[in-house]
């Protein structure tokens, strides 16, 4: 390896960082993952996987056993008395619980033959050697995928950038089986909840507002219709939470290192796109990686982020301004098509500027004469 002792190293061993190693593993290089913490790794998240997110598993090698995992056909909207659905232009999305997919992926890894090293910190990158625990190591490339406090962005200067959210979540399981084949998100002045179908007798609650919930329970009482639904049903889980962010940074590239999933940048899970833009990412990386210029990753990555970006800038405005989310919900459920087009760009099935020729003018017609 030219006086290296791996091609590509990888600082955090979460789903973005087993992406870029599977990836690169895919692509013929050497790699080697460290991460302070032992599989499996867990996460506070709505735990469902839409239609490109499946794919971007799919071209990992990695596949969702039926057992494992529950089966939503579309995104609901509900507040109070009003919904309104859609399904997915193509394909169905999978509900799975997270430690289940960061085991799935980590073993893809392992039988790829990337290198672990797990309760492993990394102590500092300087002059292109990485400083480990108990041992030093010279990569060709450095990838960062330490999350939103990334240490590597650090190291590597690339802290330059822009906070555009900040909200708080908490998830919790109930063993309940789905009343419906959607990922429902349910509305209020608070915030949001979110109940994603992980099994035929399992759901995944995760409720996310920009002031911190006391408890999943507690919160239950401020959407009304869901409260109802989960009455009297204990919870399967503790509760975990974790903080989400919308945040864009200048650049994600400098020398020989690479920034990956939120270490990168983030949309707030508004949107639920954060695991399908690490696994695009970490495609547009391996490209990059084989024609050794990260100068495309730079350009690919911007690419990547821009509907994720648009999407939850617009969705954090309906749940900021309850009078302009009433109007849009109204909107939505008078003319369907509307919501239909919006989740097919959520989804990549159709490009951002068809929505914004025709689902922002047409929205915003109805929003004046409504």
């Amino acid at each position: 390896m030219g006086g290296f002792d791996t091609d590509v190293f990888v600082c955090g061993g979460g789903p973005a960082g087993l992406a870029a190693a599977i990836v690169a593993r895919q692509r013929g290089f050497e790699v080697m993952v460290a991460d302070c913490f032992k599989p499996p790794i867990d996460k506070a998240c709505g735990e469902g996987l839409m239609p490109d997110s499946l794919a971007g598993l799919t071209a990992l090698g990695v596949t969702l056993p039926d057992a494992a995992a529950g089966i939503f056909k579309g995104i609901r909207f509900v507040e109070g008395q009003r919904a309104v659905e859609a399904c997915f232009p193509q394909g169905t999305g999978r509900g799975v619980r997270r430690v289940v997919l960061h085991d799935l992926m980590r073993q893809r890894a392992e039988d790829l033959g990337v290198q672990f090293h797990w309760g492993t910190q990394v102590m500092g990158v300087a002059d292109g050697v990485v400083r480990m625990d108990d041992q030093s190591v010279r990569p060709r490339w450095v990838v960062g995928a330490d999350g939103m406090n990334s240490r590597i962005r650090k190291w590597a200067a690339l802290d330059g950038g822009k906070r555009l959210s900040r909200r708080i979540g908490l998830r919790q399981h109930y063993k309940v089986p789905p009343w419906n084949d959607f990922v429902e998100v349910h509305w209020s002045d608070a915030g949001q909840a979110y109940v994603t179908p992980i099994g035929t007798n399992e759901v995944c609650v995760a409720v996310v507002g920009r002031d911190r919930f006391r408890s999943v329970e507690g919160a239950l009482s401020l959407f009304t219709e869901l409260a109802e639904r989960l009455a009297g049903v204990a919870p399967a889980s503790s509760e975990r939470g974790a903080l989400t962010t919308g945040h864009v940074y200048q650049r994600v590239t400098r020398g020989n290192t690479a920034l990956l999933g939120d270490a990168s940048g983030s949309v707030d899970a508004i949107v639920g796109d954060g695991l399908s833009l690490a696994f695009q990412q970490a495609e547009a990386l391996g490209e990059a990686l084989v024609a050794g210029d990260l100068e495309m990753y730079e350009a690919a990555h911007r690419r990547i982020r821009r509907v994720p970006t648009f999407m939850s800038q617009s969705m954090l405005l309906m749940d900021r301004y309850g009078m302009l989310r009433r109007r849009s919900l109204g909107t939505f459920s008078r003319n369907p098509w509307l919501f239909e087009r919006m989740l097919s760009v959520h989804v990549g099935a159709v490009p951002l500027r068809v929505w914004g020729r025709t689902g922002v003018l047409n929205m915003g017609v109805q929003l004046l004469t409504r």
